[in-house]
């Protein structure tokens, strides 16, 4: 008899399999990522199929398998499928978050139950507009890799730890560097977007959400690109959004 698991879940893609099948990815409250196949959710008369759908909250019965686990039953706790869905650059932005949680969760299950808490949060956020939709973004891919240990400082020298202000800011060093550490080609962002990066690190709202749209753009800017340095792949979903922009 297959040994059986609940957990709570999210729903970060779905895949084809076969004629009637889905292999979905989710990112488990207790379990880290799983990968398992959902028997059947493609034909019409399937229970559970639409209860499968991206960006949805959970639970969900599984039975353990040699390769993949089986999805046995599925309850919706939250769907932000169709909230999200309805507007291209909310969907946009939630296949990114969906896509930086897959790669910081792929290899070890280490912190994978903040990161799960931390999306679940941010999509929320997201779907319900709660703020800019650019700033929820950034604020969820600095705070998730703060998780996986590579918070940017804003403030004082990445390399030898002086204290800042500092105005420019190296991707490769970890953030904030000050003249004797910088260099060559790295950003000299704006006083406005270090500030508000540390804002959206420390969830400083208040204050995120009174800033200048330069620095939103700024600060999208730098973050994006200090994600897929660390993530060491592109996040494609990035891309996408990029174009849509």
């Amino acid at each position: 008899m297959l040994r059986t698991y609940r957990d709570e879940a999210i729903v970060l893609r779905t895949h084809k399999l076969g004629e009637a099948d889905r292999i979905i990815t989710l990112l488990t409250s207790d379990h880290g990522l799983v990968r398992a196949v959902a028997k059947g959710v493609r034909r019409t008369s399937s229970k559970f199929g639409s209860r499968l759908e991206p960006f949805g909250v959970v639970d969900v019965q599984l039975a353990k398998g040699r390769s993949l686990d089986t999805i046995t039953q599925v309850e919706v706790i939250i769907a932000h499928g169709d909230l999200l869905a309805a507007d291209f650059g909310l969907f946009a932005r939630a296949s990114v978050m969906a896509e930086t949680a897959e790669r910081l969760t792929q290899d070890s299950d280490e912190g994978a139950r903040s990161q799960y808490l931390l999306l679940v949060g941010a999509l929320f956020a997201l779907s319900h507009v709660r703020h800019d939709p650019s700033l929820v973004l950034t604020s969820y891919l600095l705070r998730a890799l703060a998780i996986a240990g590579w918070a940017p400082s804003f403030f004082d020298c990445a390399v030898c730890g002086a204290a800042g202000p500092h105005t420019s800011f190296s991707i490769h060093e970890g953030g904030a560097v000050c003249e004797d550490c910088r260099p060559a080609g790295c950003a000299a962002p704006s006083v406005e977007a270090m500030t508000l990066m540390g804002e959206l690190l420390s969830g400083d709202w208040a204050r995120a959400d009174l800033s200048e749209v330069f620095a939103r753009s700024e600060a999208h800017a730098l973050v994006s690109s200090y994600a897929q340095w660390h993530v060491e792949r592109r996040i494609r979903s990035l891309g996408v959004l990029e174009r849509s922009r």
